[in-house]
């Protein structure tokens, strides 16, 4: 049996076409063929043309797009409820798309588990015996069962919600017990399709709270799929942006927020807030050998708002040191750098036509600083 743990997720020129002579139309689909065309000439559908995608182990991959890209047919193919035309998706090492029928069955029990946008809970049953249901599949003892189900109930939140069934629960907590099912089952592959959109806003960003609080502590292959980009901005390690079944970007959200690809992403950021997304080791400067890391520290991570605040706070600093996880000196930047990564390409080029540039750097910091 295939170990997630041993290699994560490698996805490697999958494609996806819908219609009963799907095969007999790859070659024209590897040769060019849009999607328009190929529905015009030959009725088949496009879903997804040649993904590749690496997903390291004990990482959260988000998968977004508009309705239609193919996300959703993407991530039926990890666990294999959608074959693939073509391609291969390597699951520690394994072909999934190759597994016999007692071998892919034993894989969905054991290896992966799944968290679905509208619940999927039993209606018949209470709490508990929703989070319970994977494991009474498995054949696990009834008391190991509970045990397993009560530690899960209570993580996210629901503990005194048992013997609750799922109409006599809010949406939320419809979701916490979808997610405890699939945590209780212990796979070292969680798989979410578009589980928190429908969700009411605080409470969304709520149950990304317990995500990501979890996810410190379980380190599961998370795939995430989402329309979001908030979402995926908050949740992604790593972020791949789907378009008509073709897979446009993939990146950290720094690359996708201060590298788009073309249009299409460009267009998707835009409006992004980058002093709350983008970290200082984005835009330092690398620390050049032989030179005194002499100054303020702040961590890699630290977003360009927060370390602009520090820099307003004590004007005297010129610079800051940006250091690793050992408090090692990778870099410096200053507050040229910080304001810079501020502006989208679209107002740089305005600013330097108009010779804004230095005004919007002299009224960042005291914008943020009063913020």
């Amino acid at each position: 049996m295939a170990d997630i743990n041993a290699g994560g997720i490698k996805i490697q020129n999958l494609y996806k076409i819908f219609g009963p002579k799907a095969a007999s139309h790859v070659a024209a689909v590897k040769s060019g063929m849009s999607k328009t065309d190929l529905l015009q000439q030959t009725g088949h559908v496009l879903g997804l043309r040649d993904i590749n995608l690496d997903i390291p182990a004990g990482s959260i991959q988000v998968i977004m797009g508009l309705s239609g890209s193919g996300k959703s047919t993407l991530i039926r193919h990890i666990n294999r409820l959608i074959d693939p035309t073509a391609g291969e998706v390597l699951i520690g090492g394994v072909d999934v798309c190759k597994m016999k029928f007692r071998d892919l069955r034993e894989f969905r029990r054991r290896q992966t588990a799944m968290v679905f946008q509208k619940f999927a809970l039993l209606p018949h049953r209470n709490v508990l015996d929703n989070v319970i249901y994977g494991l009474e599949v498995c054949s696990v003892a009834r008391k190991d069962c509970v045990d397993t189900a009560m530690r899960w109930i209570e993580r996210v939140g629901l503990k005194g919600f048992e013997t609750r069934y799922p109409n006599q629960l809010s949406g939320g907590m419809q979701q916490r017990v979808g997610l405890a099912r699939a945590l209780a089952m212990d796979a070292p592959v969680l798989l979410m399709d578009e589980a928190y959109s429908a969700l009411d806003p605080l409470i969304r960003m709520d149950m990304q709270t317990v995500l990501l609080d979890l996810q410190k502590e379980i380190r599961k292959t998370i795939v995430f799929i989402t329309h979001d980009l908030d979402e995926a901005l908050r949740l992604g390690d790593q972020i791949a942006i789907l378009r008509d079944g073709c897979m446009v970007q993939q990146g950290t959200k720094q690359d996708i927020v201060l590298r788009p690809a073309d249009e299409y992403v460009t267009n998707f950021v835009r409006q992004v807030n980058r002093g709350r997304v983008v970290s200082v080791d984005g835009v330092m400067t690398p620390m050049r050998s032989g030179l005194a890391a002499v100054g303020k520290h702040v961590a890699a991570d630290t977003t360009i708002e927060h370390a602009i605040s520090a820099l307003t706070r004590e004007p005297e600093i010129e610079q800051l040191i940006v250091v690793g996880e050992s408090n090692q000196p990778l870099g410096t930047v200053n507050l040229r750098q910080l304001a810079s990564a501020l502006i989208t390409p679209d107002e740089a080029d305005d600013a330097v036509c108009t010779g804004v540039i230095e005004r919007k750097h002299a009224e960042v910091p005291a914008e943020v600083s009063r913020g």
